[in-house]
């Protein structure tokens, strides 16, 4: 008699709803509150962002490409949604009224290692190496093969030159249309996949119709997001210690908002 094996389940997508201004408001208040009642574990992983930035740069720096700095230092901020998985744990375990330990919240972020998760740290990973990639390839369209010797002599060539304007104009409207896509696919994929048991495609789609959904108010969000991590690079990237964890508990958050808790 022959075996036939049944069809596997497929998942079941979320209901989105729409948010508005007051919603991300919201989150963003209850980002704050959770940062305030648990403070080491936000200082932990916005420590590992910044300093791993750092550890970035000055690779660049011990390279002698110090062009790729800011290049660098814009696409680092894709991956953020990736190195905040921990902080959604704390805000799931906060709003759960759960016990909040650190084996309990690195155990959650590694027990992701191998599910859906992974994929959808891939995937980030995968768009962060094609905007490095683009920057080459924008340099050597422009500026061709120059060598540049320090970080000056690099802006000095880019601001004087009209080669130079164009690579800025033309890598920053580049830049800008990945991370809307980066946003788009991300902006609630990564707590969902957190907080369900569902595969990375159906989050991404989520997480876009989640977006389209609300237009006006993600874009404020990404807009809100944007501006933190300016702000926060300025000191050495020290501000992320703060920036990050408020960011990352605000994103559970508006995940508890824009997507329907499951019947």
């Amino acid at each position: 008699m022959t075996d036939v094996s049944q069809p596997s389940t497929p998942y079941r997508m979320p209901t989105v709803r729409a948010v508005s201004a007051d919603d991300i408001r919201a989150a963003l208040l209850a980002g704050v509150e959770d940062f305030r009642r648990a403070p080491a574990y936000g200082l932990f992983f916005g420590a590992i962002y910044a300093f791993g930035g750092l550890f970035l740069i000055a690779a660049v720096a011990w390279m002698a490409m110090p062009w790729l700095a800011y290049p660098l230092a814009a696409g680092f901020a894709l991956i953020g949604p990736f190195v905040a998985v921990g902080l959604y744990e704390v805000s799931r375990r906060l709003e759960a009224g759960l016990p909040l330990s650190w084996g309990a919240v690195l155990g959650a972020a590694y027990a992701q290692s191998g599910r859906q998760l992974a994929w959808m740290a891939f995937v980030t990973l995968f768009i962060f190496l094609m905007w490095m990639y683009q920057v080459r390839l924008l340099l050597a369209l422009f500026l061709g093969f120059q060598s540049f010797s320090s970080f000056r002599g690099f802006l000095t060539v880019v601001f004087t030159t009209v080669d130079g304007w164009l690579f800025l104009a033309v890598g920053h409207v580049v830049g800008a249309a990945l991370s809307i896509l980066v946003f788009s696919l991300t902006v609630v994929s990564y707590p969902l996949l957190l907080d369900r048991d569902t595969d990375f495609v159906t989050a991404m789609i989520t997480s876009v119709k989640a977006v389209v959904t609300s237009p006006r108010p993600m874009i404020g969000w990404a807009v809100i997001v944007v501006a933190a991590l300016v702000v926060s690079a300025v000191p050495m990237l020290m501000g992320l210690l703060v920036t990050l964890p408020i960011l990352g508990h605000t994103t559970w958050h508006l995940y508890r908002r824009a997507v329907a808790a499951e019947i």
